[in-house]
């Protein structure tokens, strides 16, 4: 399953990763590799527990980007 993750560059230099399609799952890392590897591990634990709590994980959905004026 392939899911989408977004990084950023936290106030204290780590990358924090985060996967919006599953609320509240979110990690950090060192490193971008070391963020990716962490995100991937709490991904598969929190589909575990939504697997065992009932909730489903929607299998469609779209990515998209919006331009904004600031």
């Amino acid at each position: 399953m392939r899911l989408p993750v977004i990084l950023t560059v936290g106030e204290d230099g780590y990358f924090v990763a985060e996967v919006p399609v599953l609320p509240g799952c979110i990690s950090q890392g060192k490193t971008r590799e070391e963020a990716l590897q962490n995100i991937r591990e709490a991904a598969e634990l929190c589909l575990e527990s939504m697997g065992e709590e009932g909730w489903s994980l929607d299998r469609e959905y779209t990515i998209e980007e919006v331009e904004i004026s600031v």
